[in-house]
């Protein structure tokens, strides 16, 4: 009898991508997908620890599989891939590695294996659900080290894909069909740094960066037919007038923008390690209007993270109101295990104090009239 699969994704459209793959690897093997977990003779969890509330589902779902087996006394299989892995596999040392795959196989012991997802290969075609928007990643892990931000430790290094590989991807996925096309990568717009030569250099918000090839591959598949082109997620400090200038040139290019903000405020933008001020982001946000005036903007905030007063919140509630975003998800600030966060910034702001601002915030933001 074949043997069935089934995958859980919890986290960012990144996750999302990486299970389509990691569906074709499983089918590569014989295996069928099961349309419910209980009936799947393999659990597949892929999973997010940048939030701590996603972190906490994929723990419940691990447990769930492991009572729900012992029950009924089934020979079920539970696999875990992602960011919890990602940080064992992550490890230059391969004895750090081995250590902290032991000890999570120490704590998980219902577990039977931490499968890397850097060992699932980008030659696999991957099993697309949607036949309308198909996403494509052009790269993994990010360098920026955002004090908050487990990324960089649970995927590693960026790594851009060959460009001929993209353009192959997406044409592929033309060819059979699909009217639009989401390009992906932690840090998008960065995309092709590690391919350039490390000498050409450019300047955006007035800090020195190395020229990127983002424009160059935006321009190419927008060329190729697509109804709607789409990327996420995107770096203020990497969006370079380039961008801005490929953006307004193809209408197909979704005016629907991602920019990630976290704070309003320039003493916690310091902190977080954003390489921008309040000003610098409001700049390149008119930037990008006067050259697309139909755009609009989504953006990230982390509400209560360490220290941050009611002016201070509050610096980022007008920040918000003067760019008007379409949408803003907001997280209450938690310091993730691995972090500079977590031995340097407390996590003092009490929970009544963050859900109060995260209620005002959601107000006063995503409800603004504009």
């Amino acid at each position: 009898m074949q043997k069935s699969f089934f995958i859980q994704t919890f986290g960012c459209v990144q996750n999302q991508s990486d299970s389509e793959r990691v569906k074709a690897f499983y089918s590569e093997l014989g295996m069928s997908e099961a349309n419910d977990w209980k009936e799947a003779d393999t659990v597949i969890i892929n999973t997010c620890i940048v939030r701590e509330s996603a972190e906490n589902r994929a723990y419940g779902l691990i447990n769930n599989v492991d009572i729900y087996r012992k029950e009924n006394s089934k020979d079920m299989k539970i696999v875990v891939t992602g960011c919890l892995p990602g940080v064992a596999h992550n490890q230059n040392n391969p004895e750090v590695k081995q250590k902290k795959l032991d000890e999570l196989y120490k704590k998980f012991p219902q577990v039977s294996e931490f499968l890397s997802i850097k060992d699932i290969s980008f030659s696999l075609d991957p099993l697309r659900d949607k036949k309308r928007a198909a996403m494509i990643t052009i790269s993994t892990g990010c360098n920026n080290y955002c004090s908050f931000c487990i990324v960089p430790m649970a995927r590693g290094k960026e790594i851009s894909r060959p460009m001929a590989d993209i353009l192959s991807e997406a044409q592929k996925t033309r060819e059979s069909g699909f009217s639009e096309v989401v390009l992906i990568g932690q840090n998008v717009n960065s995309y092709g740094n590690d391919l350039v030569d490390k000498k050409v250099l450019t300047k955006n918000m007035g800090k020195t960066r190395f020229t990127t090839l983002f424009p160059e591959l935006l321009e190419k598949i927008a060329s190729m037919g697509f109804e709607k082109v789409s990327f996420v997620s995107s770096n203020p400090w990497d969006f370079s007038d380039e961008l801005i200038e490929t953006m307004a040139k193809h209408k197909n290019i979704d005016r629907i923008l991602h920019l990630p903000v976290q704070s309003g405020d320039d003493e916690m933008l310091v902190k977080m390690k954003r390489a921008y001020t309040s000003a610098d982001y409001l700049a390149l946000v008119e930037k990008i209007k006067s050259k697309i005036p139909e755009i609009e903007f989504t953006t990230d905030i982390i509400i209560g993270f360490s220290g941050e007063t009611e002016k201070q919140f509050l610096n980022t509630v007008e920040l918000a109101k003067k760019v008007g975003y379409k949408v803003a998800y907001l997280n209450k600030y938690s310091p993730r295990v691995g972090t500079f966060s977590e031995n340097n910034f407390p996590d003092d702001v009490s929970s009544d104090i963050k859900h109060d601002r995260w209620r005002r915030a959601d107000t006063e933001i995503n409800h603004y009239e504009h």
